[in-house]
């Protein structure tokens, strides 16, 4: 199982031993949905729901950041993960949020983990079947966690990087918000990028259906930001969410994934000691 999976392969794995689907999906403070009432009205048959801010460091001010690896085993757990587990996870609106939940297996050492391409609205256009209301418990089960460090950053790394350009920051958020011409989302949020990074907008990466283009395009868009190979890669975003759409963009062209910076532009912009540009 690779990286990214598609309706069709996930259609003939459907409630195979070992096989774990969750919507993974989150939207952002400006869009009036909530992610698991929707996935709740429907989803794939037999899919859990992820919740993005329940796996996450509760002790933080920040959103969803990267819980304890105590955490994590506690919720992948009774969750019904294992390590010898397949996991697929899929969102609501084709591929936005999805890839975080595929990017925080691999941080804890969980390497079969896959994003479902298109997600759920390629599955429901296809005509496949979904269900409604709330999914079976699971059985829990026990989750050993291996964190892998160099898979993350934080402001302090990102902070020294701006004097060392040692790393290739690359911002997944919209061109407007990383020129500063569109206000955040988040009230009271300084508007711009982090000095020195680069702009790659997520959606960049993705065909108009929400799947990932191909290969070609995606080692292409990412060259053109200056992603060769040479410098390690932190992908940066709103709120490190669409940052591990660049991540997993990254895998699929071959290139070393590099980390995420987990507190992204929430807690760059919002703080006063960290410079800003914009242009």
């Amino acid at each position: 199982m690779g990286p990214l999976v598609t309706t069709d392969w996930l259609a003939g794995e459907l409630g195979k031993p070992g096989i774990v689907v969750f919507d993974a999906t989150k939207y952002l403070p400006n869009e009036d949905k909530d992610g698991k009432a929707e996935f709740l009205k429907a989803h794939i048959p037999g899919a859990r729901y992820f919740d993005i801010d329940e796996v996450a460091d509760q002790d933080s001010d920040l959103p969803h950041m990267v819980p304890t690896p105590g955490r994590f085993a506690k919720l992948m757990a009774a969750m019904g993960v294992g390590n010898a587990s397949r996991i697929v996870f899929y969102d609501q609106k084709g591929l936005a949020s999805a890839a975080r939940g595929w990017w925080l297996m691999g941080l804890y050492g969980h390497d079969q983990a896959a994003v479902l391409d298109g997600g759920l609205p390629k599955w429901m256009r296809e005509g496949r079947s979904v269900e409604s209301a709330a999914p079976a418990a699971p059985t829990p089960t026990t989750f050993l966690p291996e964190f892998r460090a160099t898979r993350l950053r934080g402001v302090g790394d990102v902070m020294r990087n701006v004097a060392s350009q040692s790393e290739l920051v690359l911002d997944a958020r919209a061109a407007g918000r990383f020129t500063g011409a569109t206000p955040e989302p988040r009230a009271g949020m300084r508007s711009g990028h982090i000095p020195g990074s680069e702009n790659v907008p997520y959606t960049d990466l993705l065909n108009a259906d929400g799947t990932f283009r191909s290969v070609t395009e995606v080692t292409a868009r990412l060259a053109k930001a200056g992603v060769d190979g040479s410098l390690p890669v932190v992908t940066s975003c709103g709120s490190g969410v669409t940052a591990c759409i660049l991540t997993l963009g990254l895998r699929l062209a071959g290139l070393p994934e590099g980390a995420v910076y987990d507190g992204s532009w929430t807690e760059w912009g919002g703080r006063s000691d960290t410079p800003v540009e914009t242009n």
